[in-house]
């Protein structure tokens, strides 16, 4: 049985075990059974209300996840280069670190006001410093040999060693950082929708709270896990295959 059967089947018994869930326990509007849920995607697309949501949720955490990945990739390559930067300012972002993005989300306000600026401020924070580390670990761990016969081929310590020597080696480690910026981005982007004024799925997700729509607060959870599955096996999962096989760091997958 292929891969993709067998998670066809698991949806569909998912579905079924859903809806009986729903007519034998009772959960009234605590929680939608699986045609109200269809019927809130159904309105929500046939309104707009998603699409609208959706697309703009989507570019503002395209843009801070890209300002992360810059970010933090040069980060992580200064921190494993120097070592005066990674003890101050690679402590300093060891701390930062733990701190929620969404505790910023006041400051945010205070400086850019209720807007996407304060949203993509954020969600950039959410990502960059996951990032930084991630590059920094996958820098430091690169065999000093590689580095060497890079140099004695002409590389030099400049640019064209971090991006065709340094990049690829620690790719390994930075494509789970890239996987992990991007959940806690769309963790960051959500709570700060749910406060900061404009569309997005975060601010669609207040208003289902608000009317008690538990169906379209469930549309929402859906469109986010959604989207991350398809970005996640489509993108990330295929060009870690991609630069992996390109470089020699693996075998071709059959």
């Amino acid at each position: 049985m292929s891969t993709a059967l067998r998670r066809t089947l698991f949806l569909v018994l998912l579905l079924i075990a859903w809806e009986a869930g729903f007519r034998i326990f009772d959960w009234g509007w605590k929680f939608p059974s699986v045609f109200q849920t269809f019927q809130a995607f159904y309105d929500g697309l046939v309104h707009g209300r998603l699409l609208e949501a959706t697309y703009e949720s989507l570019r503002r955490l395209l843009t801070s996840f890209v300002i992360s990945i810059v970010i933090g990739t040069v980060l992580g390559f200064l921190f494993a280069r120097y070592r005066l930067l990674d003890d101050t300012l690679g402590f300093l972002v060891v701390a930062l670190q733990t701190i929620p993005s969404i505790a910023w989300l006041p400051f945010a306000i205070i400086w850019f006001g209720m807007n996407d600026f304060s949203v993509i401020f954020i969600t950039t924070l959410g990502a960059t410093w996951t990032m930084a580390m991630s590059s920094r670990t996958g820098i430091m761990n690169i065999p000093p040999i590689y580095l060497k016969a890079a140099q004695t081929m002409g590389t030099g310590n400049g640019f064209r060693m971090f991006y065709q020597v340094m990049v690829p080696a620690a790719f390994p480690h930075m494509i789970t950082g890239v996987r992990v910026a991007w959940a806690f981005a769309w963790r960051a982007l959500v709570a700060g929708e749910l406060i900061a004024k404009g569309v997005g799925l975060g601010q669609l997700l207040q208003d289902g709270r608000n009317l008690a729509d538990t169906a379209l607060m469930l549309c929402i959870v859906i469109i986010i896990a959604a989207l991350g599955t398809l970005s996640d096996h489509f993108c990330f999962k295929r060009l870690e295959d991609t630069i992996l096989i390109r470089y020699g760091l693996a075998g071709q997958k059959k």
